[in-house]
């Protein structure tokens, strides 16, 4: 799939979300990477592990973990990876619309402070 294809189901899954999700989705950018680097993996928790296996990662501080100190501060960074997301959906264009859509909300539930933990409980791990 090309990249901007890939952008734009990006895009969908952001604008598909529910308004108070989105309200509160201030000084974070949404990017989109191609693969994961060794730094990537490492703060993922997966240093030295096959990068095909990070599909999205969270770098910044969740808003349960900001204080009145938190101003001025670069934005978050939510990183969606093209390549890993495609090769878990064995490249069929439909199954990589879910996955994108199921990685962005993971990635925003970190910015709100859901941890991995509490994600699979929720069944969305």
């Amino acid at each position: 799939m090309d990249a901007d294809r890939f952008q734009d189901l990006v895009a969908e899954a952001l604008d598909s979300l529910p308004e108070e999700f989105l309200v509160r989705l201030e000084n974070v950018e949404v990017v989109v990477e191609e693969w994961p680097s060794e730094d990537d993996l490492a703060e993922a928790g997966m240093e030295g592990a096959d990068p095909a296996e990070l599909l999205g990662l969270y770098h910044g501080i969740p808003l349960t973990d900001r204080g009145s100190w938190y101003a001025g501060v670069l934005p978050d960074r939510i990183v969606i990876y093209q390549r890993p997301l495609e090769q878990a959906a064995d490249e069929d264009p439909e199954l990589v619309r879910e996955e994108v859509q199921r990685t962005v909300i993971h990635e925003i539930a970190h910015f709100y402070g859901i941890s991995d933990e509490r994600l699979e409980e929720m069944g969305w791990d």
